[in-house]
């Protein structure tokens, strides 16, 4: 099976040397996000509230450019800056994601890129598939 990378303009652009998700087989996997405006290129502001709004877009754009949904996620890895954030993060994944929650593990990093306050990746089923 070939993989194949998934770029689009609708999710900022890669930090570094990585795809913003591989294709591969019935499954995408969808590097880290962070709330970053895909335009600007910068942080959408500086509260949890707006940062994880704004990464669930990024990982949506993404699935969509593949021919998915964050519907259809399997798997997330959430990445905090602060666990104290952690029940505004779970409000903003209940109003955004539909039963069957996809699987989950969340943890408290030193630091993310450029300051950010969260950081997702996720593995997602491809329709059909």
């Amino acid at each position: 099976m070939k993989r194949e990378a998934i770029q689009t303009d609708s999710a900022p652009k890669a930090l570094g040397p990585y795809s913003q998700a591989v294709r591969h087989g019935g499954m995408l996997f969808v590097s880290g996000q962070l709330g970053l405006d895909p335009v600007t290129n910068h942080l959408v502001g500086d509260d949890i509230e707006s940062q994880i709004n704004q990464v669930l877009a990024n990982v949506e754009a993404i699935c969509v450019e593949a021919g998915t949904s964050i519907q259809y996620a399997l798997k997330l890895t959430l990445y905090l800056q602060d666990l104290s954030d952690f029940a505004a993060v779970n409000q903003a994944l209940e109003a955004n994601l539909t039963a069957p929650y996809p699987a989950r593990a969340t943890t408290q990093v030193a630091g993310l890129p450029l300051g950010a306050l969260i950081e997702i990746d996720a593995i997602v089923a491809l329709h059909g598939e």
